[in-house]
């Protein structure tokens, strides 16, 4: 009867029930490569299983791991990487400052750099300009989002704040970054007759003087208290003219970034 409304022959139904209380010959093997692909954290593809597992045939693998949907997680590519290498547009440019980090005056070579501050589970991204000479920061600017925008107001604030001080041919060095390779960030450096510098890849040192500053600056502002984005604003620029104005450093000759600065353009006169 129950044949009949489902609509399968008996003879169909007995030897469905046959094949289905046989033991799964895969299930062994897919216990050995579960392990493996745990051990993975979910991230190993076949090939990655197959360097574990030798002795197992990688057509196997694939058929195993289909068959259990052992599906691996795939790193997303970086977008804006993506879109650089598309476009063909980005350009990336020697590392002229050669971690010459004692220029010979201010206003003759400024770092840069973005960095993540976490605060009421969001992020905020800020963006800095420093003067390498005098430990000066010359322009920043605090955003919401990574995009283009937050270095080019940033470059904006530099040409506003250095006003008649700035100095023809003067480096700016940065990481190869998506913002410091994009077209419209190397045209507006250009426009204002700055020279670009960039670190090589993966090495952070070559922009320690901005690394060190947010440093200091992470181990100084409580931002991770912040409620508002408003809130993390006003901290950080009560702790911009502080870091410029109020705080003495050794190697400054114990003067202020902005005193040393003023101390150093008193000296060219």
């Amino acid at each position: 009867m129950l044949c009949a409304i489902a609509g399968v022959s008996r003879s169909g139904y007995y030897k469905w029930l046959k094949r289905s209380n046989k033991p799964d010959k895969d299930y062994g093997d897919y216990l050995t490569i579960k392990a493996v692909f745990d051990q993975g954290k979910g991230k190993y593809g076949w090939r990655s299983i197959k360097m574990h597992l030798s002795d197992m045939n990688h057509k196997k693998i694939i058929r195993v791991m289909a068959k259990y949907q052992l599906k691996t997680k795939i790193r997303r590519a970086n977008p804006y990487r993506l879109m650089a290498k598309k476009t063909q547009e980005h350009r990336t440019f020697d590392n002229l400052l050669g971690r010459q980090f004692h220029p010979i005056g201010p206003r003759r070579a400024f770092c840069t750099d973005i960095t993540y501050l976490p605060y009421n589970h969001r992020l905020a991204y800020l963006s800095v300009v420093k003067d390498i000479c005098t430990g000066e920061i010359v322009a920043w600017k605090l955003a919401q989002n990574m995009t283009l925008p937050i270095v080019m107001v940033t470059l904006r604030m530099l040409k506003e704040n250095l006003g008649e001080e700035k100095s023809a041919g003067a480096l700016i060095h940065s990481d190869q970054g998506f913002h410091y390779t994009h077209p419209d960030y190397i045209r507006e450096v250009k426009a204002m007759g700055l020279v670009q510098s960039m670190s090589r890849k993966g090495n952070c040192i070559d922009n320690a003087p901005i690394e060190s500053f947010f440093g200091h600056f992470k181990d100084d502002v409580d931002y991770r208290d912040c409620q508002t984005f408003g809130d993390l604003e006003s901290k950080i620029s009560a702790y911009m003219y502080f870091y410029n104005n109020c705080r003495f450093q050794w190697e400054l000759k114990k003067m202020t970034p902005a005193g040393y600065r003023n101390h150093l353009l008193e000296c060219c006169v």
